[in-house]
């Protein structure tokens, strides 16, 4: 289980971070070029590409909030 995702679920409330998948898989082609003879020092600094919206429902209505809609639809999970 990816650590937000874990958080998210135990009453976080709202996170907007980066996808961690996507993150653990950059070093791969890092550690290939460097492999191949690459200098590390010539090798571009990576920023992540995509990141995730995720909202948890439950824990924002027991604190009295209800989310709104347009903001639930443009969210890229939702946990009930």
């Amino acid at each position: 289980m990816m650590p937000l995702l874990g958080a998210m679920e135990a009453g976080g409330l709202m996170s907007y971070t980066f996808v961690w998948d996507e993150l653990m898989r950059a070093p791969v082609g890092y550690i290939d070029r460097i492999l191949k003879g690459a200098a590390a020092r010539d090798l571009p600094i990576q920023a992540p590409q995509r990141y995730e919206l995720v909202i948890n429902v439950k824990a924002a209505r027991q604190i009295g909030l209800e989310p709104p809609p347009a903001l639930l639809a443009r969210a890229d999970r939702v946990i009930e």
